[in-house]
């Protein structure tokens, strides 16, 4: 019995886990700045994470970019100033939509070649198996009466 009873008792508990949960206070008490950060922050990637941004990740390295991106915002720069500053100090990397330009052409343009090439690769191989199969087989030629007349 007291095993049961203990049973229950722990069955009642986690069932009552989540009444004790409560919402996080924000980061920020200004509703429009703390907009501010997390639109700023999901620009951004985080440089730990496997493609997130700083505003979805919960890494360490996350929360204190976003508390450095507030305490920037605080000091008055704007969101140009802070992300000049993010790629001074990380690189182009750590933008998630990176500047066109030299180092990142291939980027940009690397996706659309890889079309163009898988579609041209594409219609050279259909043709290429078109022009197979009609040299394969022709109804006029005297092949088979070839063979028969061997037979006999």
């Amino acid at each position: 019995m007291p095993r049961q009873l203990l049973l229950i008792l722990a069955l009642v508990l986690a069932a009552l886990q989540p009444a004790l949960a409560r919402e996080a206070a924000p980061a920020v008490p200004d509703p429009a700045l703390e907009k501010r950060i997390m639109s700023l922050a999901a620009e951004l990637r985080c440089l730990v994470c496997q493609n997130q941004t700083i505003a979805d990740s919960h890494a360490d390295l996350a929360v204190d970019l976003r508390k450095q991106i507030g305490e920037m915002i605080v000091k008055g720069q704007s969101d140009d100033q802070i992300r000049a500053y993010m790629t001074e100090r990380y690189g182009d990397f750590v933008l998630y939509k990176p500047p066109f330009k030299a180092t990142t052409l291939l980027l940009w343009v690397g996706p659309a070649l890889l079309m163009v090439g898988a579609l041209t690769a594409l219609v050279v191989s259909l043709r290429r198996r078109q022009r197979a199969s009609d040299d394969a087989f022709d109804p006029d030629t005297p092949d088979d009466a070839n063979a028969d007349g061997s037979l006999r």
